[in-house]
């Protein structure tokens, strides 16, 4: 089995570029220098609602979190691991709070939006302006660890080209409601799955922010993604995507979501082309 590898991009949704809107996706991996090959890869994707308008750092703060807690030699004790990454990145929140509150104007125009109720939320609980998903993954040559807050894909592909999730989508919530970092309650919403099963390891996984799926009409449109990028490194590298997916996924946001979009790729060393 080869020493799995990973690269990425995110891009600003096309909606956003049209009202001045920052990026709120992100992504951050880190490769194992010593030998047990280990490699973690997390996006995020703040809401970007306007009740959550500093969630371009909440989703920074969540990759940080997920970075810290999960670089370390073993891997988390998935009991304790949902609560210990709700506290980090609430203190990471805090501490940007403390040096940047927000401003009785950020307040007012939240007010005009969406009413005196959504102000006096964020005045009672500051850190629900900060927002965010996360999804991630920490890969070993005997081992996997998936981890999901709030909506986005994981896909694993096998080596013929089969596409599956470690669990189904989420469909129990309301319009454009999700799972969060910023709300109470929120370790409870933390997806866990580990996978010590060596000959049921995929070829790749994708991990993608929701502007991606959203982008197709259908789920077997998005799902048909995995098995082309896995089809194209096993025949012709990585070096055709790690040089388009910045255009494809730009053209996706233009053409679809508007949203911003972020995907990170693990892949097995043997997987790509020689």
């Amino acid at each position: 089995m080869g020493v799995w590898q990973v690269t990425g991009h995110s891009v600003r949704g096309a909606s956003h570029v049209r009202s001045g809107l920052p990026n709120q996706d992100a992504i951050g991996w880190i490769e194992s220098s010593d030998r047990s090959g280990r490699v973690l890869l997390a996006v995020a994707d703040g809401h970007g609602s306007a009740k959550c308008f500093r969630s371009d750092y909440g989703s920074r703060f969540a990759i940080d979190a997920v970075k810290a807690l999960m670089s370390a030699p073993e891997i988390p004790d998935v009991a304790r691991f949902p609560a210990n990454l709700i506290r980090t990145w609430r203190q990471s929140v805090e501490e940007h709070l403390r040096d940047n509150p927000i401003s009785t104007r950020s307040l007012l125009q939240l007010e005009r939006k969406l009413g005196k109720d959504a102000r006096r939320s964020v005045e009672a609980d500051p850190i629900l302006a900060y927002g965010s998903t996360l999804l991630a993954v920490v890969a070993s040559e005997s081992s996997l660890l998936y981890v999901q807050l709030g909506d986005g894909d994981i896909l694993t592909v096998s080596s013929e080209g089969d596409v599956s999730r470690p669990w189904p989508r989420e469909q129990d919530r309301f319009g454009d409601e999700t799972a969060s970092l910023s709300t109470g309650g929120a370790d409870r919403e933390v997806r866990m799955q580990t996978d010590l099963a060596t000959e049921r390891m995929p070829a790749l996984i994708l991990l993608s922010t929701d502007g991606y799926a959203n982008s197709f009409r259908e789920d077997g449109g998005f799902l048909a993604v995995g098995t082309d990028l896995l089809r194209i490194i096993q025949t012709e590298g990585i070096a055709p995507i790690t040089e388009n997916l910045e255009l494809w996924l730009r053209e996706a946001s233009d053409l679809g979501s508007g949203d911003d979009i972020t995907v990170g790729l693990l892949w097995r060393n043997g997987t790509t082309a020689s």
